[in-house]
């Protein structure tokens, strides 16, 4: 297939582009190679790609709607996966302009493209954020998600309100996969991990916000790639037992579905802190410091739809998965590090 991956610089897109180039797709990596973290980092992914005889990358802004038509046009996609976007909770406190132009302004373009091009299946990446003030454990996508606490989770739900009116009016196959804290090697420098990882080498104190008390559901990036490799060759397809009168978030009589992509076993911050301090051979100096405004407490999914369509459910657990991440730090900035010093 010929596939467009928007993100390709990015953590997720970049792993994603290199798994489907590995098995013999086409693929076309979009990215506009923004400053919002060390570009440098993205052109290493970038570099990993482009090795590749089926890889080709055009440099342009989601915001581009006279260039998204033209690279639609010209390419003649099968498939979609829509990555990039204005990611950070924080962030779009400070922010909220960028994420409305990036992720609903720039999502509207690619699904413009989708329906007037013939795309057989567009998989786009919504969120766990999106679950917001759900206080119900493990988060369902049959949950209704209609109580965001930031602007950036708010964008990621207009995303799946946006897909479905595209998979009601026009056919389109859509699939949205709500990702569950990823991390792991080449990730993002503004996730926990990254920052705690460098902080801890470089002796510096690390802010553990809620006091350390935060659960989240770590997913490993190629837990994630797999997720999104099998939902991909899983085309969307209409629920026949949708009920208007008791209407089910997750699925539609539309060609239309909302995956949950986690680990599906919550970890607490500390013990997520101790594998580092454990595999460094050192103590991390935290600061506890109360829960920040756009924070949820907790985050645990429920990947039992995953597991029904696709028969995949994520299992790289914590202690392995942060040891891969730290050894690769150490390998990608050269740090002759001597566990215990």
């Amino acid at each position: 297939m010929k596939v467009l991956v928007t993100g390709a610089a990015g953590f997720i897109g970049s792993s994603v582009s290199r798994r489907l180039l590995d098995r013999g797709d086409t693929v076309v990596g979009f990215d506009n190679l923004n400053d919002y973290y060390d570009v440098s980092l993205k052109e290493a992914r970038l570099a990993r790609l482009t090795d590749h005889a089926n890889f080709s990358f055009v440099k342009m802004d989601l915001e581009n709607r006279e260039g998204v038509e033209a690279l639609f046009a010209k390419e003649g996609f099968d498939r979609v996966v829509h990555l990039a976007a204005q990611a950070g909770v924080r962030y779009s406190i400070e922010n909220p302009h960028t994420y409305v132009e990036s992720n609903i302004v720039g999502t509207l373009h690619i699904l413009e493209g989708c329906r007037h091009n013939s795309v057989g299946h567009l998989v786009y990446a919504s969120s766990s954020s999106v679950y917001g003030a759900n206080s119900s454990m493990p988060f369902s996508v049959h949950d209704n998600v209609d109580h965001p606490l930031s602007l950036y989770a708010a964008s990621k739900k207009a995303n799946e309100l946006m897909a479905h009116t595209y998979s009601n009016l026009f056919n389109l196959p859509t699939t949205g996969l709500r990702f569950f804290t990823v991390y792991g090697p080449w990730g993002r420098p503004d996730m926990a991990l990254f920052y705690f990882t460098k902080s801890i080498i470089e002796d510096k104190p690390i802010d553990v916000f809620n006091y350390g008390k935060h659960r989240r559901d770590f997913t490993y990036i190629d837990d994630i790639v797999e997720g999104v490799i099998r939902t991909l060759d899983s085309v969307a397809a209409p629920n026949a037992d949708w009920d208007a009168a008791n209407p089910d978030p997750g699925t539609s009589r539309a060609p239309y579905r909302i995956y949950n992509i986690g680990n599906s076993k919550p970890v607490e911050l500390m013990h997520y802190i101790g594998v580092i301090e454990k595999y460094l051979g050192k103590k991390a100096e935290k600061n506890l410091l109360p829960l920040q405004p756009g924070d949820v407490p907790d985050t645990y999914a429920d990947v039992e739809a995953l597991i029904d369509d696709t028969g995949y459910k994520p299992d790289t657990s914590v202690d392995d998965g942060v040891v891969k991440f730290v050894e690769w730090y150490l390998d990608y900035y050269d740090i002759d590090f001597v566990k215990g010093q």
